[in-house]
């Protein structure tokens, strides 16, 4: 039986985050299966097109936080949010009760219908310090509702979908882990691809190390600049640390240790970067650092492995899932370690060959294709259930 489907679409919005892009790969894959008979797109009590959704990836970051951002940082906020929004919700979703209603981002609207959410992770509850109070709040409030409406929890991972049955209870069978894809975009590049991005960039190609991602504690940034620092002057000079991504909580810190290293010649901060030119800067980068200390699946890790890029990340959570034995894994916790790993990682010409093509294949398994088929997968068992 085809599906009508009403896929929840808040968290699509410029700059994509890991769920802003595995939320757009739905919302432009599900339409192109055949099982699926309309498909309508759903953010915060408005019906929006896709071409609205598509444009997320060509669209500069708002000047202002988003909404949900913006009550995320405060109590108050969040729950006026929590009492307001389900009753508009209710009400632009009344008589709907024959669609399948997913949301990609932990929370469920009130829904007389099938459902079905995406747990990305636990963190704010296995480890709240690396989220603020407020986001806490949020998510306590808001997530045991979304669960306990839901007919199906999809998860990321194998090591999310454990994480929610040890900490939840939640029952094993109403859960099922879709691993995300890498995007074609995030290829091996030819020095003439690459040049015109990373001369924009103030880059050359394999003359960095890499870090993509928000700067926030979770991330483990200041125990990487640690490591990098303690690398041979020589080395780091000539492979300084490049890292990209949007100040994220409580990381005045490490911002002010990443002005200390650039002043010192060994670190570039680029903050945004456009997605056109992300798929340039994974590949032309020498190695790809993660050091996270908990992820629900890794998507930029995922992204360099299928760049052709050596990458150094975690041993914990989903990590070693996605990577399997491409990478080099490290306690994330264990500073020399960590440096060590950095060095083979920049140095060790036979190693980075072999990780190279062994991160290629690696990567080639994880397909946003397959993702969209064993999400349909699940539609499916919903409507013969």
């Amino acid at each position: 039986m085809a599906i009508d489907l009403i896929l929840g679409a808040d968290s699509i919005s410029a700059p994509l985050t890991g769920i802003g892009r595995y939320t757009l790969e739905l919302a432009r894959g599900l339409p192109q299966h055949p099982d699926l008979a309309r498909i309508r797109y759903f953010a915060l009590g408005r019906w929006l097109a896709l071409p609205q959704l598509l444009t997320a990836e060509t669209n500069a970051p708002a000047a202002r936080p988003s909404l949900r951002s913006q009550l995320a940082g405060n109590r108050a906020a969040v729950r006026a949010f929590r009492l307001l929004m389900p009753t508009l919700q209710r009400l632009r979703l009344r008589g709907q009760e024959g669609s399948i209603y997913h949301s990609p981002n932990f929370f469920l609207p009130p829904f007389a219908g099938r459902t079905v959410t995406t747990v990305h992770d636990l963190s704010h509850h296995i480890y709240p310090q690396f989220h603020p109070p407020a986001r806490i709040d949020y998510m306590r409030r808001m997530l045991p509702d979304s669960l306990q409406r839901a007919s199906h929890v999809i998860t990321v991972s194998a090591s999310a979908r454990q994480d929610l049955i040890t900490h939840f209870g939640h029952p094993p069978e109403r859960i099922t882990a879709i691993a995300l894809g890498a995007n074609p975009a995030f290829r091996p590049h030819s020095a003439a691809e690459l040049a015109p991005v990373l001369a924009r960039l103030g880059l050359q190609a394999q003359g960095y190390s890499l870090y993509v991602g928000t700067i926030e504690p979770r991330k483990n940034l200041d125990r990487l600049l640690d490591a990098y620092e303690s690398l041979p002057a020589p080395l780091r000079v000539r492979y300084p640390l490049v890292m990209a991504g949007s100040p994220g909580w409580r990381s005045e810190n490490t911002h002010a240790r990443m002005a200390r290293a650039a002043s010192a010649g060994w670190l570039h901060y680029l903050r945004y970067v456009a997605q056109a030119d992300l798929p340039a800067l994974y590949a032309g980068a020498r190695l790809f650092a993660y050091p996270s200390l908990y992820e629900g699946f890794g998507l930029p890790v995922l992204e360099a492995l299928a760049s052709g890029v050596p990458v150094v990340t975690s041993n914990t959570s989903s990590l070693p899932e996605v990577v399997g034995n491409a990478a080099l894994q490290i306690d994330p916790h264990d500073v020399p370690a960590l440096s060590a790993a950095l060095a083979q990682g920049l140095q060790d010409d036979p190693w980075r060959a072999q990780a190279r093509m062994a991160g290629l294949q690696r990567a080639s398994q994880f397909t946003w294709a397959r993702c969209v088929d064993r999400t349909l997968q699940v539609y499916g068992q919903l409507r013969t259930a």
